[in-house]
């Protein structure tokens, strides 16, 4: 997005004010920049993804973040840069269950760059290109102008080569900094071992390479590959290789100059990404860590049974685009602060978004009203130059869309003539918006006229209530009304069609009305406001289906009997969905629920270690326990474990297992128990051991 950078608004670092106003988040992080580096020529905000797959609605928020930024920058008078980096030349690490199904064949690619991958879709040039071009013809729907770097091209260029060859010639003092956030404490032969880099193979191309050893300046190193390639690598000359994303990361923020870069939550963490890679891009880098903010993921309701794969609906920014304005994106993301989770709607929510976003647009365009300081501060992050939005309710839209079979001509002529005269330049995006959720999430909330006589609902009613649709037919025939008249009288009609009528019941025998109604004309029970849809839509269209003064025809009773097959039908499949839905549900109560966060740090303290078991006995007095004596690659140690009825003391012997080695000491029948082992139980299996293959040394480390 192209953005007048002379608006100028000045900044009260005291107050944490904007122009006197309360900040969006964004210009809280802005100005905290600004006071960082308050000299700087230019600000630089950056984002970055790997092209693993299509580009979800979680990643889209980390340039979203990125963006709001780079924009309260510019509002705040400075100069800014938005970029985004390409992490292409990432190791391509497995192939998703939907590239999976057409290109199965991809599984022997991994190891390699993204760049390097075949496209499965035999359009691009490769994997990396195919994920890219989708994104980016996303991301130019919402006018945001990015700075596009592509690593591979970074990298096999020898751009960052001098970089490589420092982080191998200090890599020993950054394995001392990555080992600080271990709990485990690391052997000099694993810091010996330790190179920062990856080599992709001249041979294979993939990263399943082992440097063996080094020169002393770092400059060449002697290799290995799992395919049985070997051979000496200069890295001043050969460029095929990558350096380790802690370290990779803060080089990228030294050589752009990043000022500003979110992540998600995991890199947030105590002891993340980011707390590992700002020490190193200033102890191997000489670089200032730019400022961080974590991010929450991104939701999605309404989707169940409704999104599949064979609808076409992927949660891209391309599938909410479907359904969502482009500013109506931006404006989820711009309104909850990136620690806070939210979702995307596919239900009927989705209505109430239109409706709060509405609300808002209308403030933001009038330049005043209440709370018009927060939302010029969300809403200015939302606009896209050149559009004109019009906040043309999407209730409406969605109520009177389908009766008129979303012509945009006959919906202007319905909104004409209710009395909301909105043009169809104005609501004709939003109509096919309204159109696609309908037909695709939301079916239940299309109100399509019946092409048929209704008679298997209309012999259910009574004489009274078929008294009440002869009415309203002959009113309507008669065509002498307007909006007001057509109101006030179908509020009358049970009145005037109960001879027994009762005051108190006035209400009950409305709703009655309107329900009988619309069950004659649209086939369910309720729909827009009656009084409305029976004026907005040519009486031409209904009138017959008001109509039952004629017997039922042939044609009608076999338009019935197919439109009663499909609801069958659909009715089958609902029900199979909910009943998926429930079996899916009790599969989840089943298993315990996830125990509270904890830290990598806490984590950390947990020291599990692979124990072979040496010998194995029956605890006398005892009807559940077996003594394990094992040995951890240091001791041996004995654990005590209530496993007798799963498994044999002969079972056990020779196996290797994973075992919590720090746990506090506790007496079991008297006899003392060093550890846990790691095993799975449930109801259905019982409890199973977690085994370890023989290839595995006793003592290693579970990470």
């Amino acid at each position: 997005m192209k953005i007048d950078s002379t608006l100028v608004l000045k900044t009260d670092f005291s107050t944490g004010k904007v122009g006197g106003r309360r900040m969006h988040w964004s210009e809280k992080i802005a100005k905290d920049i600004i006071k960082r580096s308050p000299d700087k020529e230019e600000y630089v905000c950056a984002a970055g993804i790997s092209p693993s797959g299509s580009i979800h609605i979680g990643n889209f928020r980390d340039i979203a973040t990125s963006y709001f930024v780079y924009k309260a920058l510019i509002k705040q008078g400075k100069k800014a840069r938005l970029l985004f980096s390409w992490d292409e030349f990432d190791r391509f690490r497995k192939v998703p269950v939907n590239v999976k199904e057409i290109a199965p064949e991809l599984e022997n690619e991994i190891g390699k760059p993204y760049v390097d991958v075949k496209d499965p879709y035999g359009c691009c040039s490769s994997y990396a290109e195919h994920f890219e071009k989708e994104f980016e013809a996303s991301l130019s729907r919402f006018g945001v102008e990015v700075d596009f770097r592509r690593q591979s091209e970074n990298y096999r260029s020898g751009k960052y080569a001098k970089y490589i060859i420092q982080a191998v010639q200090k890599r020993k003092e950054i394995f001392d900094i990555l080992d600080k956030f271990r709990q485990q404490v690391a052997t000099e032969e694993e810091r010996e071992a330790y190179y920062p880099v990856s080599i992709y193979c001249p041979v294979c191309g993939k990263d399943e390479t082992t440097i063996i050893s080094s020169s002393e300046d770092g400059v060449t190193c002697e290799y290995t590959c799992k395919c049985g390639h070997k051979g000496t690598w200069d890295f001043s000359k050969d460029f095929n290789c990558k350096l380790a994303w802690k370290i990779d990361w803060p080089m990228r923020w030294m050589i752009e100059g990043v000022d500003f870069e979110p992540g998600g939550k995991d890199h947030a963490s105590p002891g993340g990404s980011y707390d590992t890679s700002k020490i190193i891009a200033k102890k191997i880098f000489g670089a200032q860590a730019p400022m961080f903010k974590g991010y929450e993921f991104v939701g999605i309701k309404g989707t169940t049974g409704k999104m599949s794969g064979s609808t076409g609906l992927n949660l891209t920014p391309d599938t909410l685009l479907k359904i969502y304005q482009p500013e109506m994106i931006l404006w989820l993301y711009s309104k909850s602060e990136p620690n806070k989770a939210f979702d995307f709607c596919f239900d009927d929510e989705i209505l109430r978004q239109y409706f709060e976003f509405d609300k808002m647009l209308k403030v933001y365009q009038a330049g005043k009203g209440k709370n018009y300081d927060y939302i010029e501060g969300i809403m200015h992050n939302c606009m896209i130059e050149g559009r004109e939005l019009y906040p043309v309710p999407m209730q409406q839209i969605v109520n009177f869309g389908s009766v008129v079979d979303f012509n945009a001509d006959m919906l202007e002529t319905v909104f004409e003539k209710i009395g909301t005269p909105y043009k169809k330049e104005e609501f004709a995006e939003r109509l096919e918006l309204a159109k696609y959720w309908l037909e695709k999430c939301s079916p239940e909330n299309m109100n399509t006229l019946l092409g048929y006589r209704n008679w298997d609902f209309y012999n259910t009613l009574n004489e009274v209530e078929k008294k009440e649709i002869q009415l309203l037919h002959d009113f309507i025939a008669k065509g002498e009304y307007d909006l007001d008249a057509l109101n006030s009288f179908i509020y009358t009609i049970p009145r005037e069609a109960d001879p027994d009528f009762q005051e108190e019941n006035k209400k009950t025998a409305q709703a009655q009305f309107f329900k009988n109604a619309y069950n004659l004309m649209i086939g369910k029970a309720a729909g827009p406001r009656l009084y409305l849809f029976l004026f907005a839509v040519e009486p031409q269209r209904y009138l017959g289906l008001l109509d039952f003064s004629t017997p039922q025809t042939e044609e009608e009773k076999t338009l019935a009997a197919e439109a009663k097959a499909e609801a069958e039908r659909k009715a089958a499949e609902e029900e199979a969905r909910r009943k998926a839905a429930e079996e899916e549900e009790a599969r989840k109560n089943a298993i315990a629920p996830i125990k509270e966060e904890i830290t990598i740090d806490e984590f950390d303290k947990v020291d599990m270690r692979v124990c072979k078991v040496i010998n194995c006995e029956i605890v006398k007095n005892a009807k559940k326990l077996l003594k394990l004596t094992l040995f951890d690659g240091l001791d041996e140690r004995v654990i005590v474990s209530s496993i007798r009825d799963e498994y044999t003391p002969e079972e056990l012997i020779g196996r290797k297992i994973i075992v919590i080695a720090n746990l506090k000491p506790a007496k079991f029948a008297g006899v003392k128990s060093n550890g846990m082992l790691i095993a799975a139980s449930g109801d259905d299996f019982g409890c199973k051991i977690i085994f370890v293959d023989d290839c595995v040394p006793e003592g290693t480390a579970i990470h």
